[in-house]
């Protein structure tokens, strides 16, 4: 029985054109800034996204951190929205290496209102300054939402009003450019920083950029360092970046679409609740009774999901789910549910 994994769309495995990009890589030693891969994958996808330079990191979560440290002082919060990746996934790094505390603003959908940011912003004695606006899109626990481009426009202009840097955690900005019809430049417009992976949407096996200006990545290259994240010969990973920047983002539109006939296959299955507003790029979240019981019964029989909390799951296509799976994975799930169970 083959398996279809919808946990994540970090679980694709590398293409047949990425494999031979990667064994066939020129390197160098990054460390030294002599990767010549390395340095064609930095500057290209700065240049995609408009901006001076980029660095290439292990993972998202170091990306992200690498540019919270680099753009702050110790004891500076962070405004971020509920259920950010920085503040949730990432195991307050902000706080052990950075130094900093997190301020949370709502946000419904994933998409704050500006004015909740504005209130935010701490200039008094008496509290800890603010030293940065995040915004995360596409908002991962929200369900793959897409933040419009007129509320990160007005975010990041709220934050250069106040003096203050703000960085975008783009671990899936291809797919919200994909679903905003624009090119990823827009994606990333205002934004000092952006952190953009590889390895999820794109299907490349390892890595994300950061993205900002020279004098910002000069910064950044410290704190890389600092982490541990000084990589030797890093163009067998980062060729197999480039591949994916130039194969995989006109084809999200397609993994879009079948989380979409996904969403809406589920959606009449008594026991099973879906907001199908938030079903906006490749990510499905599902209400269902005992998700974990739920997760289980479903990867017996080959259909892997991932359990977001006791009555939530999360579903993820990617370039490796095809129409047939989706087909298959519905029967499964359709099977499954408790109310299937006792009927």
């Amino acid at each position: 029985m083959s398996v279809i994994d919808l946990r994540s769309d970090t679980v694709t495995t590398p293409t047949d054109a990425m494999r031979r990009a990667m064994a066939e890589a020129e390197v160098g030693d990054d460390v030294y800034g002599e990767d010549p891969t390395v340095n064609r994958l930095q500057s290209s996808l700065a240049e995609r996204a408009g901006f001076e330079a980029g660095l290439f990191m292990a993972s998202g979560s170091m990306s992200n951190q690498v540019a919270l440290a680099a753009h702050t002082e110790r004891g500076h919060e962070v405004i971020a929205t509920e259920g950010a990746h920085i503040y949730e996934y990432e195991l307050a790094a902000m706080a052990v290496i950075g130094g900093l505390v997190p301020r949370l603003v709502p946000a419904p959908g994933g998409i704050p209102r500006v004015e909740d940011i504005r209130a935010a912003v701490h200039r008094s004695p008496h509290q800890a300054p603010t030293g940065l606006v995040a915004l995360e899109n596409t908002h991962n626990v929200a369900g793959g939402t897409v933040v419009p481009l007129e509320i990160s426009r007005a975010v990041t202009r709220l934050a250069h009003d106040e003096g203050l840097p703000a960085h975008l955690d783009g671990a899936r900005a291809f797919n919200a450019a994909a679903a905003l019809g624009v090119g990823i430049d827009q994606v990333c417009a205002g934004f000092d920083s952006v952190s953009i992976c590889l390895s999820k949407g794109l299907g490349a096996p390892v890595g994300s950029v950061l993205l900002g200006s020279r004098e910002f990545i000069g910064r950044a290259h410290r704190y890389r360092k600092l982490m541990g994240g000084g990589l030797r010969q890093a163009g067998v990973l980062a060729a197999a970046g480039l591949v994916a920047l130039d194969t995989m983002p006109q084809r999200l539109h397609e993994d879009h679409a079948r989380a979409r006939r996904l969403a809406e296959g589920l959606a009449g299955i008594p026991g099973l609740e879906i907001d199908l507003d938030r079903v906006q790029t490749n990510m499905v979240y599902v209400e269902v009774a005992d998700a974990p019981a739920f997760v289980a019964r479903c990867a017996a029989q080959g259909v892997r999901i991932g359990s977001m909390g006791p009555d939530t799951v999360r579903l993820v296509t990617h370039h490796q789910v095809g129409d047939d799976d989706i087909a298959r994975a519905l029967e499964v799930m359709r099977a499954q549910t408790p109310a299937s169970l006792t009927a």
